[in-house]
């Protein structure tokens, strides 16, 4: 069924674009916007959805037709989706990509088809960066680094050994790379911090739930001080165990988290989490901007990075704007 349905999305989408826009490929002009096909990786978590409704909401305004396909966690659904862009000769690909390999056959076709790509959220791994215009991008390094130092000033008059759990995302995916290396490169720098446990939950709330619930039959919860999430979903997932474990999240064990929700944010100021390192869903209004200067030809610059902020136990709460997502 799921297969139907991103079956029956994707032809809606082509009718809509082949009745609008024609099957020919031609320079946009006034009276014939510039055609835009989207390959979103899924839609596991709520940062994700917000991302989806940023880059959807954004090219309406922007008057820009998008093709938006949903690849349902599946790099080779991603991969017919640009084949699909390709053969219906839309003027921009931008896709989020799953995972970081596999993607220098699709996008060598696009290269040759003269469609410019744009890499959204997530980088890819390649040797030939010719294979895309630009990447626009939050710096995941940094925000592993931001939850590094976060528990280097919290322990900076600590002594004693300071024990962390990690909930990972997805294997090979750009955020868990950067949030686990960034994080790594910056508690290295003082023995007393251990990661005693660390293991892919797929940013999803349910793997969350189940990764903690191993954890506390491989732990006792007085051995662990910090929980690291590389994503709000996963942390959920976490407190929910912690709580009917009779644990309290923030207090008995340590909490950051990534992504910065409305709902983390309320965890935040109720003193549940610690600290919270924001990834910034909203990328549509610049992705549209990106689109619009390479299609009229435009230079962009290679590697652009999303503004992002940090809060935590400290920061003003007075001064947290709402999130809207």
């Amino acid at each position: 069924m799921n297969k139907r349905k991103r079956l029956f999305s994707l032809i809606c989408a082509i009718c809509i674009f082949s009745c609008s826009c024609g099957l020919g490929k031609t320079t946009p002009s006034a009276d014939k916007p510039i055609v835009l096909g989207f390959s979103q990786l899924g839609d596991e978590s709520t940062w994700r959805s917000q991302n989806s409704r940023s880059i959807i909401s954004a090219a309406e305004e922007a008057g820009i037709k998008i093709m938006f396909d949903d690849a349902m966690q599946d790099p080779e659904n991603q991969i017919k989706a640009i084949r699909s862009f390709i053969a219906y000769k839309v003027d921009v690909i931008a896709f989020s990509p799953l995972v970081e390999t596999g993607w220098d056959t699709v996008l060598g076709e696009a290269k040759a088809a003269g469609i410019p790509v744009i890499i959204v959220d997530r980088m890819i791994d390649t040797e030939d960066d010719s294979l895309y215009t630009c990447a626009l991008c939050s710096d995941f390094d940094l925000e592993g680094r931001h939850a590094g130092q976060f528990l280097l000033d919290k322990y900076r008059y600590t002594e004693q050994p300071i024990k962390i759990v990690e909930l990972a995302g997805t294997i090979d995916s750009t955020p868990a790379i950067g949030r686990y290396e960034g994080f790594r490169s910056v508690i290295s720098s003082d023995s007393k911090f251990e990661v005693i446990f660390s293991a892919c939950g797929d940013f999803m709330l349910s793997k969350g739930r189940e990764i903690m619930q191993q954890v506390l039959e491989l732990y006792d919860p007085e051995e662990i001080d910090v929980l690291y999430s590389h994503n709000d979903d996963m942390t959920f997932g976490a407190i929910e165990v912690m709580r009917e474990a009779g644990i309290e999240p923030g207090k008995d064990i340590v909490i950051i988290s990534v992504d910065a929700t409305q709902r983390i944010i309320d965890y935040l100021r109720a003193g549940t989490v610690n600290c919270v390192i924001e990834c910034n869903p909203n990328s549509g209004p610049q992705l549209m901007e990106l689109a619009k200067k390479i299609v009229a030809g435009e230079e962009v610059e290679k590697q652009i990075y999303i503004k992002e902020l940090v809060f935590d136990e400290n920061s003003n709460f007075n001064k947290i704007a709402d999130r809207g997502y």
